[in-house]
């Protein structure tokens, strides 16, 4: 049920713990809405650099909100013990990585659990905020009461994130909805203080905070349900958001094949108010730290529990099937790959992060290494984190031109902004033959076409520079 806060409450005691992207945001985040938070990491070198203000991670507005609260509601520390004894409520934020068999690794939320259990000394709420699996607030208890807590000194709370890489401060601030399964009134009555001024709107009253959606007039809206029903929401929003992915990126492959423009179709799909327009930008796939696990886990759990999930079998299989048909799109611009310089624009999995898990961009660059391409690239925030990946194999450029000077065709794998306000003119001339592949469908094709590009994206027609359109039409049939 959805609940309506009352509009004033004292600001809480909080620990965070783990730094990562999770742990992080919301630490400040929560710190940014007036309460004291600690944030725990068990790397004192990161703690230390925290410490200084050092965003370890690439976000929007991130390293604004540490420079805001350091030092007066917000801290850092490796030690969990002081941290939990002097916190209301213990946010667990860190990493749930897939195992082999595509089930999350929970080994470090038991691990928290169990250092938690140690520390409780008093009534304590426990907050689940990685991602896990449906039935993992049950453990957590059980943790909990194994190591000796009494029953009714604590309470364990689902609170699921609902954070999107590059824009996760915004996202947290003018969330779509909070979602707070708790079993208990008492401990939901501390998480409504926790979030209060983003339920009740007073929040944006303030003459500092982030802009966004909300305000004091529409606020952030607070839902209550279960523990489970929290669990199962999380999994299943990113479940549905890969698989609206996907199926935009099958009706592009449609598209190619019938000569429709799939950006005219998904302008058409959601202007219906019970679609929408968001999620339904055709491309590689998605990658990243949350869609390709949490579709693995969300699948594993319905297997475990009896429930056929291959639903989301096939969305994987056409999510990693964009990328094959990439590089045969490169193939078929380029003849053969070997021996070719490309350029490519974004290494990143999306545009306004520096994070490279699961990126169909450092997959098809290895890829195009191992055709024999040699590759020079550019990313505006992921290149110290590639070199790490990708070594000496790649040579990093200083910026976009410097990419496709004198490469054989450019390509773009992130949609980063920057890369949509090139000077095409300028990078027409830069490129050895004018060959542009775009995963991102950044530029019309009219455009293209005028700037006298060999032009190929997603789901549309390939422009081809006027005088080559006759010949090349006919190799490409």
């Amino acid at each position: 049920m959805t609940i309506e806060p009352t509009d004033s409450s004292p600001p809480v005691q909080i620990a965070v713990v783990g730094s990562g992207y999770v742990g992080l945001v919301t630490a400040a985040c929560l710190a940014e809405i007036g309460h004291a938070v600690i944030c725990v990491d068990n790397d004192e070198a990161k703690v230390a650099g925290l410490a200084r203000g050092e965003a370890p991670i690439h976000e929007d507005l991130l390293t604004e909100l540490l420079g805001r609260h350091l030092g007066r509601r917000l801290s850092f520390t490796a030690d969990l013990h002081a941290a939990v004894r002097g916190a209301e409520v213990i946010f667990i934020a860190v990493g749930t990585p897939p195992l082999g068999s595509g089930d999350a690794d929970l080994s470090y939320v038991e691990s928290v659990a169990a250092e938690v259990a140690r520390s409780l000394r008093e009534y304590r709420v426990i907050v689940e905020k990685s991602t896990v699996p449906v039935y993992t607030s049950d453990w957590i208890t059980r943790v909990l009461l194994r190591n000796g807590v009494p029953p009714g000194q604590f309470d364990v709370v689902s609170n699921p994130e609902f954070l999107r890489e590059g824009t996760a401060v915004s996202d947290f601030l003018h969330a779509d909805r909070i979602v707070v399964g708790a079993d208990s009134d008492r401990a939901f009555a501390l998480m409504s203080r926790i979030y209060g001024p983003l339920a009740s709107g007073r929040y944006f009253e303030n003459s500092g905070s982030v802009p966004g959606s909300h305000s004091l007039q529409n606020p952030v809206p607070l839902l209550r349900t279960s523990a489970n029903s929290a669990e199962l929401i999380k999994h299943a929003s990113n479940a549905f958001l890969a698989m609206k992915i996907s199926f935009i990126n099958a009706v592009a492959n449609l598209c190619e094949v019938v000569g429709a423009d799939v950006s005219e179709v998904a302008q058409g799909i959601g202007m219906d108010a019970r679609i929408g327009h968001r999620f339904l930008s055709p491309g590689l796939g998605y990658g990243g730290s949350c869609f390709p696990k949490d579709l693995k886990a969300f699948r594993s759990v319905g297997s475990q529990l009896g429930v056929n999930l291959d639903l989301l079998a096939e969305v994987e299989r056409i999510n990693l099937n964009q990328r094959e048909r990439f590089l045969k799109k490169m193939r078929d611009a380029l003849w053969t790959l070997r021996g070719k310089k490309i350029g490519v624009l974004g290494l990143a999995f999306k545009g306004g992060t520096d994070d490279l898990r699961e990126s169909p961009a450092i997959a098809i660059v290895q890829s195009l290494l191992a055709e024999g391409s040699s590759v020079v690239a550019y990313d505006p925030a992921a290149i110290a984190n590639a070199e790490r990946i990708l070594g000496g194999d790649v040579v990093f450029a200083k910026d976009p031109y410097a990419a496709a000077d004198n490469s054989d065709a450019l390509i773009i794998l992130t949609d980063w902004k920057e890369f949509a306000e090139l000077d095409l003119s300028r990078l027409r001339k830069s490129l050895r033959y004018p060959i542009v592949i775009d995963g991102r469908n950044l530029y019309p094709l009219e455009v293209m076409r005028q700037h006298g590009f060999h032009y190929v994206s997603v789901g549309r027609a390939t422009v081809f520079p006027q005088s080559h359109t006759a010949g090349v039409t006919k190799l490409g049939r």
